[in-house]
């Protein structure tokens, strides 16, 4: 515990001292993701280290204390140079301007992080970033997050179109649940990730009323012991429209859910199969 603190008070003086884009300030502000990352690093961080796209660089220099190289890459010109600035104290973290699919590592890495910042993957870039990449991580090596787990409830909420839970806000949707949460798919991210999803989804009605939408939320696993979000900046709940239908308690509903992991929300599909 005391280790952890005070690795936790060396995280606040960081950040106070990093250069940063407003988008990523904001990752910065969300201190039980940040946290969590933090916690997962010092668990599992040796070696070689891959950040793929690193932002300002806050994950690389975690790092940095507990391996012995972090080859820190973000596409992005203007977090580069953020990163560069905030980088310059630490002499065991080489910065690369690039698309991680296109760069030619020295060596594997023990660990890769790579965060997966949107619910389900739907609108995730990384997703075919991290399957180009995996080749190049040890057998034995290792993947921050190592596993999503998602969820979907059926649910009469007050939008017409496809949106997210600002957590941070008021600016969220106003919704019911109407029935019980569904575990509808699992990705493991030292595996290849089958980026086109179908599924159906049996949902057990809770009570009388409506339902004219589902809820996904996601759960990422950054160790098999770290388990993190929804937060404001990681995976928010993520609410998608269907055929509006009427239902009663102890109904069963089946509806269909299709969408490609790094598609966007274009690729999203849904359809009611049949109620009972």
């Amino acid at each position: 515990m005391c280790a952890f603190k005070k690795s936790l008070d060396d995280l606040n003086s960081i950040k106070n001292k990093m250069r940063t884009t407003p988008y990523h300030f904001n990752l910065l502000c969300d201190e039980e993701r940040l946290n969590a990352f933090n916690e997962a690093i010092i668990e599992t961080a040796k070696g070689t280290v891959y950040d793929i796209g690193a932002g300002c660089g806050i994950l690389s220099i975690l790092a940095s204390y507990y391996s012995n190289t972090v080859y820190s890459v973000e596409i992005d010109p203007l977090s580069s140079k953020f990163a560069e600035y905030n980088f310059k104290p630490f002499k065991n973290i080489f910065l690369i301007n690039k698309d991680a699919k296109e760069v030619i590592f020295p060596n594997k890495a023990d660990l890769i992080i790579c965060e997966m910042l949107d619910t389900a993957l739907i609108d995730e870039e990384q997703v075919p970033v991290l399957n180009s990449i995996l080749k190049c991580l040890k057998k034995d090596g290792k993947v921050i997050p190592c596993k999503v787990i998602n969820g979907a409830e059926a649910v009469n909420f007050d939008r017409n179109s496809i949106c997210y839970e600002d957590l941070s806000s008021n600016q969220k949707p106003s919704y019911e649940l109407m029935s019980n949460l569904v575990i509808y798919n699992q990705i493991n991210f030292k595996k290849m990730i089958e980026t086109n999803l179908e599924t159906v989804i049996k949902f057990k009605i809770l009570k009388d009323g409506w339902v004219n939408g589902i809820k996904i939320t996601t759960f990422t696993l950054l160790t098999e012991n770290i388990i993190c979000g929804p937060t404001p900046m990681l995976n928010p709940p993520l609410f998608i429209p269907i055929e509006k239908i009427k239902v009663n308690m102890g109904d069963i509903i089946k509806i269909r859910l299709e969408y490609e992991m790094g598609g966007g929300l274009n690729s999203i599909r849904t359809r009611v199969e049949s109620t009972s």
